[in-house]
């Protein structure tokens, strides 16, 4: 089943929204998705980089009295975190520093904007008085190996402890956690299309047994409405959807390549978890997603039993090697 999560948005009109890492691939793609869908009062775009809100700007131009906002600044930076973040409604959380090689070889920088970047956002939040955030996070958080895992594992931690530190009545956080998003910036699927267009002879792939989740950016963006509007704080959503291997992948989009086995990278996993079986015993799973509970919050766990969520039980994990759904070649050429 290949869920759109389209269903049961929050409704966004009327709201003032705040996107950190707006000009990133999902910030963009979710400015475009909140435009295009609901009269917001602000959408405000959080980053550091000047040249891709300018060009950002070109499609979506700042004019009087509509609801776009260019805001420079940086995760790092919490007084002016909580500076743009007066009077918004609620923030999602896309800033991070995402590549496996760039953290491991600068940890020091990863762990200031992934983990210090968290907690900022926490704080500013709470000060401002915002109403809920969304953090996202990735299936490298979960039995983390590299770096870049860890500390979104940390950053994941920080965002449900917030709900602590806001207290009842306060702001609300949760995370959601997925896979590979296809056509990122940097995911394997722009590499492989320009090394076609290059009339490359073969394609590199770092171990052929390897799997991966698969979201669409049109998924992910639905996936993070929905979760917006369900969540009580303190879940890890993490959306049903399915894997492919990569030689699949890399035969769907070039059949007549040969694949060159190039071996795995520092801090690589050969297969990718999203829920582990000693995270089973707080999940909840829905019909197209799972929600990981907190226990320290002391959830009201009938409140997803009335929705129609059962309690996984022991034993039960969520990897991509063993996952019930998967992507043929002919489905995957469909959605790029």
């Amino acid at each position: 089943m290949f869920y759109q999560f389209d269903e049961d948005q929050i409704n966004l009109s009327g709201k003032s929204i705040l996107i950190t890492g707006g000009t990133g691939s999902f910030g963009q793609a979710f400015v475009r998705k909140v435009i295009n869908t609901y009269e917001v009062s602000r959408c405000i775009v959080f980053s550091r980089d000047e040249l891709k809100q300018y060009e950002m700007a070109q499609e979506f131009p700042v004019v009087p009295g509509g609801p776009i906002r260019f805001f420079i600044g940086d995760v790092r930076d919490a007084a002016r975190l909580e500076l743009a973040m007066r009077g918004v409604d609620y923030v999602i959380h896309a800033a991070a520093l995402k590549h496996v090689q760039t953290a491991e070889y600068n940890p020091f920088e990863a762990a200031k904007t992934n983990i210090n970047g968290a907690e900022n956002v926490v704080t500013a939040a709470i000060r401002a008085g915002v109403k809920k955030v969304i953090a996202l996070s990735t299936d490298k958080a979960c039995n983390p190996i590299n770096l870049y895992g860890a500390t979104k594992l940390a950053a994941d931690k920080i965002f449900i402890a917030g709900n602590n530190l806001s207290g009842a009545g306060g702001c609300s956080f949760s995370v959601v956690r997925y896979g590979n998003v296809i056509g990122s910036r940097g995911s394997v699927v722009p590499l492989f299309q320009k090394l076609i267009k290059e009339k490359a002879t073969e394609l590199p792939i770092t171990d052929f047994r390897m799997t991966r989740f698969w979201i669409t950016l049109d998924q992910g963006i639905n996936f993070v409405l929905s979760c917006l509007k369900i969540m009580q704080g303190g879940e890890i959503f993490i959306p049903k959807i399915p894997s492919m291997k990569i030689t699949d992948l890399a035969h769907s989009m070039a059949p007549d390549l040969l694949h060159r086995e190039i071996g795995i990278r520092a801090g690589e996993k050969l297969h990718e978890l999203m829920i582990s079986e000693d995270d089973a015993r707080n999940s909840f799973e829905f019909t197209d997603r799972y929600a990981i509970l907190t226990p320290f919050l002391n959830p009201e766990k009938s409140i997803y039993e009335r929705r129609g969520g059962e309690l996984v039980g022991s034993g039960f994990s969520y990897a991509s090697e063993t996952n019930a759904e998967w992507l043929t070649p002919e489905d995957f050429k469909k959605l790029i």
